[in-house]
Order: structure tokens, then C-alpha cells, then sequence
């Protein structure tokens, strides 16, 4: 299992969105008053607004419990060819959340700088589109050595 490049890969966008959830996405550092936004929540420092910003956090969930599923079903290629493309249409779903409610603030606070939780999942997406070529490379290989026997 580990001896496959994609297993790696994996892994990679496993720990990088375990990491992403508990960075900030934004954050506004103004006069006497520190403004965070998580993808768990939204805190102006007087209280934390959960909804709609865990909206962000459930998605990185669920695309942590897909790759976790396709990293141990290597056995089955296919399979793990529609969980990338899954992965993949969720976590443009996880960066257009976080981008969405980050620009919302922006207008709203008027500044502000996008935090490591923002970059994580971006980075997550490199990794998504290489486990899923080598994946497929690795379905090309087995179907090109059944053709030949």
C-alpha cells in the first residue's frame, strides 16, 4: 500500500486539511480588537458565529473521510478514480466557501489577510489531481498486462 506514490499523496491532503481546520482562514487585526474567521466559526473577539461559516469545516470533513476511504481501498482503482473526482468537486466546494465568506468580511471590515487555512486546501487540490493520475496510470498499467496475456 505505502510503496504506491498515490498512497503518499493521500496522506498528504489528509494531514493538510487536518491542519487547515484548525488555522484561520482570515483574520483582521484592527484597533483593540482581533477578528478571526476558522472553518469552524466566525469570532468579532465579543462572540462565535458557527453558522453558516462550519459550513467550510463539514466539507473539509467529509473530503478527509473520501481520502481516507480511497487511501485504504487500493485495491480497487476504479473505485478510488470516483472518489478523487469527488474529492476533487468538494474541495473546490471547501476553497469557495472559505474564499466566499472571506471576501464577505473583507467588505464588511474593510481589510484583512487570508490565513494558512485558506492555502492548505489549495494545496490539497495539487495533490488531489497527482493521486488521481497515478491512479489512473496505475489502471493503464494492469489493463495493458491483461491484454497482452
Amino acid at each position: 500500500m505505502w510503496q504506491r506514490i498515490q498512497t503518499v499523496f493521500l496522506a498528504v491532503i489528509i494531514i493538510a486539511l487536518l491542519i487547515a481546520l484548525v488555522q484561520p482562514v482570515w483574520h483582521f487585526e484592527g484597533d483593540s480588537k482581533s477578528i478571526l474567521l476558522t472553518p469552524f466559526y466566525f469570532s468579532d473577539g465579543l462572540a462565535a458565529v458557527y453558522m453558516p461559516y462550519s459550513i467550510t469545516a463539514i466539507i473539509m470533513i467529509a473530503i478527509i473521510t473520501i481520502a481516507f476511504t480511497s487511501l485504504r481501498k487500493y485495491k480497487d482503482r476504479v473505485l478510488q478514480m470516483k472518489l478523487g473526482a469527488l474529492n476533487s468537486l468538494l474541495l473546490i466546494g471547501a476553497i469557495g466557501s472559505s474564499v466566499y465568506f472571506s471576501m464577505e468580511l473583507m467588505k464588511t471590515y474593510e481589510g484583512g489577510a487570508f490565513g494558512l487555512g485558506l492555502y492548505l486546501p489549495a494545496g490539497a487540490v495539487f495533490f488531489n489531481m497527482l493521486a488521481n493520475f497515478f491512479i489512473r496510470r496505475d489502471e493503464r498499467l494492469v489493463r495493458d498486462s491483461d491484454r497482452l496475456r
